[in-house]
């Protein structure tokens, strides 16, 4: 294999996100996470508290999403739920950035809110990863500018999006593309060097997981971990490589 199985697994974070997903479901993917000793568990913030405990002793961490998915909330809430996350034992925060903002341009104030939020994660030892939901983004400047100052601004890594950013399609259906290979090399390519990448969005098999740390990322967020690790062990096993690659971006987690 092109790569050893830590340095896979441990680029994912393992999402528990979907808005009908039950206690329960959380608890049984700490579990799994736990078991393919993988990067983090991606949480709602209501939910870090019993991660925490679940996860204590291990070597798999606590991610909370803030502003999420839409990113609307005022920057003092954002700011408030990155405290309370961390003070809860979260060590790295997700947030969404003000899309609109983005899409009008204001980038004073988008630097402001970044900037705050990696402060208050910084204060209490955790990381940041900025999302900018590239599905609502149609212009590569306004991503090439979000790199630049989420690099000013603070932040650890760039992430591209949520996994719920459904745009409507011309027949009527909502469609999230997520990740695209376009979307990571530009952002991989306009961000400072001590930014890191997270692909997130329709990823769901381990040639994507392949091909995004070939294109510089370091995290990638899923909810097929265990489909994508099982399929690593499986090619050790037989002596297979890495595979075909297919295109990136077929929908949402």
């Amino acid at each position: 294999m092109k790569y050893t199985y830590r340095e896979l697994a441990k680029m994912i974070d393992h999402a528990l996100l979907h808005p009908t997903l039950t206690d329960a479901e959380a608890e049984a993917g700490c579990r799994m996470a736990v078991e393919y000793d993988i990067a983090s568990v991606c949480v709602k913030p209501y939910w870090v508290p019993r991660a925490v405990e679940l996860l204590k002793g291990t070597d798999v961490i606590v991610c909370c999403v803030v502003g999420f998915p839409a990113g609307n909330s005022a920057i003092e809430v954002k700011r408030y739920e990155t405290e309370i996350a961390c003070r809860a034992g979260a060590r790295e925060i997700d947030m969404v950035i003000n899309v609109a903002k983005a899409i009008e341009g204001d980038w004073e104030y988008l630097e402001q809110e970044i900037r705050t939020l990696a402060e208050e994660a910084h204060k209490h030892g955790a990381r940041l990863k900025v999302i900018f939901e590239t599905d609502y983004l149609t212009k590569d400047e306004t991503k090439i500018k979000l790199c630049e100052i989420s690099g000013r601004a603070g932040a650890d890594w760039v992430k591209t999006s949520t996994g719920f950013g459904f745009v409507r399609q011309p027949d009527g259906s909502l469609l999230s593309r997520g990740a695209t290979e376009h979307d990571l090399k530009l952002m991989r390519r306009h961000s400072p060097a001590h930014v890191q990448v997270k692909a997130s969005g329709g990823i769901r098999d381990l040639d994507g997981l392949i091909l995004v740390r070939d294109l510089g990322c370091t995290r990638l967020g899923a909810s097929a971990t265990k489909a994508i690790l099982d399929e690593y062990h499986k090619r050790a096993a037989s002596g297979e490589g890495g595979g075909n690659v297919a295109e990136l971006g077929a929908g949402g987690y």
